[in-house]
């Protein structure tokens, strides 16, 4: 058993008393282990000394011969892997830190490669001081998380989620609140981020659930130009092919595939800090001239996409090219910069219709891309 404790005032501030509660240690450690984890990856609990509370690949305590019962620490586990990344906790000196934010590191492993490992110190003022882990290595990572950035944000989520589902679960047992964040959390897991996440209240658990809920709009959003990103634009153009697929209703739509002309031009001549601004003035007018229901994003560097919503026939997407076209074409004035010069930089747009140029996100999208090219060619030899 784990026993938190809360001082009770009386009047005049004076103590009244001592409010205290229990909690299961076999209990909490079942928990952790029905934590969904990748192949190779653990989580766990531990005590700034290394006392195990829970974790997800092994028992927290060991019976001893007379019948009784003592806590594991983790640098005396039978599991090597939890053990060994104990070791590179302690080479950090987490014990004296005091800050609670999360933190990630990542260390080479003899057995199982590179090591990505997150930790954050679940804190309160009963004086509860753990510390919980997530270890995964590079290995188990899906496919498409193959730079380091993404490695750092995937990890940091799945951090930040256990550390609320945790939290949750020992500051406040209200069973449909914290379900429904373990939900939530088991999703983001699965690389389902934009599932709706409905509560409200004023407590903790309501702060943790507009934290998560925030944490799910940045993961898909570009950080420079505030629109989708590319992963939450291909998640949104694969489940739109899904729903076509499942619904009798059956309405086709388009891809808009753009690339700048020109920007490398403005990044030579004044430099990064002015293409961002081109970045983010074109964001602007592509999302304040795109239709109602249709999804802007910025797909990478200087290319975005657009999927048009409800387009019946390849031909109506002719009219929507040329006015976003226009668009683009305005003059734009580098506001930042002496003289304020203004730029023109335009864009080639490469179309694609589905279901008529292709029934997955990947054909689509390489279809619009081949169109834009031709675009810009065709542009160049006039």
């Amino acid at each position: 058993m784990a026993t938190r404790a809360r001082r009770v005032m009386g009047e005049g501030g004076k103590l009244a008393g001592v409010a205290a509660t229990d909690m299961s240690l076999r209990s909490l450690n079942d928990f952790v282990r029905n934590l969904k984890m990748s192949q190779h990856g653990l989580a766990f609990i531990i005590e700034p000394n290394g006392d195990l509370i829970a974790s997800s690949i092994g028992p927290n305590v060991r019976h001893l011969k007379d019948g009784s019962n003592v806590r594991i620490n983790a640098r005396e586990s039978d599991n090597e892997f939890l053990t060994a990344v104990y070791h590179e906790l302690l080479e950090l000196n987490i014990g004296q830190e005091n800050n609670v934010n999360a933190k990630t590191f990542s260390y080479e492993d003899d057995v199982n490669g590179r090591i990505h490992v997150a930790y954050e110190k679940v804190k309160d003022n009963t004086g509860l001081e753990w510390i919980t882990v997530v270890a995964v290595p590079s290995k188990d990572f899906m496919g498409d998380v193959i730079d380091n950035i993404k490695r750092t944000i995937l990890i940091s989520a799945l951090a930040a989620l256990f550390a609320i589902v945790i939290g949750l679960r020992i500051l406040n047992w209200v069973a449909s609140d914290l379900k429904r964040l373990s939900e939530a959390a088991v999703q983001v897991g699965n690389g389902v981020i934009d599932t709706p996440l409905e509560i409200t209240r004023s407590d903790e658990i309501g702060v943790l659930a507009t934290s998560f809920k925030t944490m799910q709009l940045r993961l898909q959003t570009d950080r420079l130009t505030g629109l989708k990103n590319r992963d939450a634009f291909e998640r949104r153009l694969n489940a739109k092919i899904s729903d076509y697929d499942q619904s009798q209703e059956k309405k086709a739509f388009g891809v808009l595939f753009i690339d700048l002309n020109g920007f490398k031009a403005i990044n030579d001549q004044y430099g990064h800090n002015a293409g961002d601004l081109a970045l983010i003035e074109v964001a602007r007018r592509l999302a304040n001239n795109a239709r109602s229901g249709d999804m802007v994003a910025r797909y990478a560097g200087d290319e975005f996409v657009i999927m048009l919503d409800d387009v019946p026939r390849r031909e109506d997407i002719a009219p929507i090219r040329h006015y976003i076209e226009a668009a683009l074409a305005m003059p734009l004035t580098l506001a930042n910069l002496p003289d304020a010069p203004q730029v023109h930089l335009g864009g080639a747009i490469g179309i694609s219709h589905f279901p008529s140029d292709g029934h997955d996100g990947a054909t689509l999208l390489k279809v619009a891309d081949r169109d834009m090219y031709v675009q810009k060619f065709a542009a160049k030899s006039m």
